[in-house]
């Protein structure tokens, strides 16, 4: 393809080859995770310093925070964080628990939006965590409104990891479970992310497509009767009004 610029391709390889594994790495180790050459690596590290995105002590290399202005233009152009939060805020407070809003980004959720109430998670969970979307409350509510053919790349390419002994692991398992998410509206997910967690979600729509999903996690020790009839009917309500401020524009 013509337009396409390899050399991006590998600076963004680059920026993303440091994770919370490897928040440090030296330019061997970018060159192994990235498949360059280690003249390549070295080059698109020393402009990422040079840009101020990587920070070096002439061994280790990092990222540095100015990173996030990259994903804060996204999150800045989408609008919907701005939208979600004041609503995310009224649910945590009603319901007194973890709330939170994410989009589907290939094969992982990402979180956009969130008010934390209490650590019930191992991981900290801030804006721009990712996880599986195979084994979440908000990730099953947007692969279960993606079209058959999205459905089949997804499941034929994705390797439905186990996270826990509770994670389905099994594609016809799977997509009954979606179907049954379409149907009902919402997502139930137990113990399948994190042992102990228990997550509900539903999702938001914008001009007719589902954009994203909102959830509310809690611990296990929360009945799952209690989950249904106490948070629920407060998380779709949240849900629609997320929807009818997007539908504006303008957060509530």
């Amino acid at each position: 393809m013509s337009d396409f610029v390899q050399s991006l391709e590998r600076g963004l390889a680059v920026i993303r080859a440091f994770d919370a594994d490897h928040p440090e790495m030296t330019l061997s180790d970018v060159a192994r995770v990235t498949g360059l050459t280690r003249a390549a690596a070295r080059r698109f590290l020393h402009t990422l310093v040079d840009l101020g995105y990587v920070r070096s002590d002439g061994r280790l290399f990092a990222l540095r925070p100015k990173v996030l202005d990259l994903g804060y233009s996204y999150l800045s152009s989408l609008g919907l964080p701005d939208v979600a939060q004041p609503h995310l805020e009224k649910l945590a407070g009603e319901v007194h628990e973890s709330c939170s809003v994410s989009v589907l980004d290939g094969a992982d959720i990402v979180y956009v939006a969130r008010v934390p109430t209490k650590r019930i998670m191992k991981v900290m969970i801030d804006i721009g965590t990712r996880f599986p979307a195979h084994a979440t409350s908000m990730g099953r509510i947007m692969l279960a409104a993606q079209d058959q053919s999205w459905l089949d790349s997804f499941l034929g390419a994705t390797p439905l990891t186990p996270l826990t002994e509770r994670t389905i692991t099994d594609v016809t398992e799977l997509r009954a479970e979606l179907a049954k998410v379409s149907d009902q509206g919402w997502c139930m997910v137990d113990e399948e992310l994190e042992s102990g967690l228990r997550s509900i979600a539903a999702p938001i729509h914008n001009q007719g497509k589902v954009v994203a999903a909102v959830n509310i996690s809690t611990h296990v020790s929360r009945p799952v009767e209690s989950v249904q009839t106490d948070l629920l009917p407060a998380l779709l309500a949240t849900a629609k009004s997320i929807e009818s401020d997007l539908s504006t524009g303008t957060p509530s």
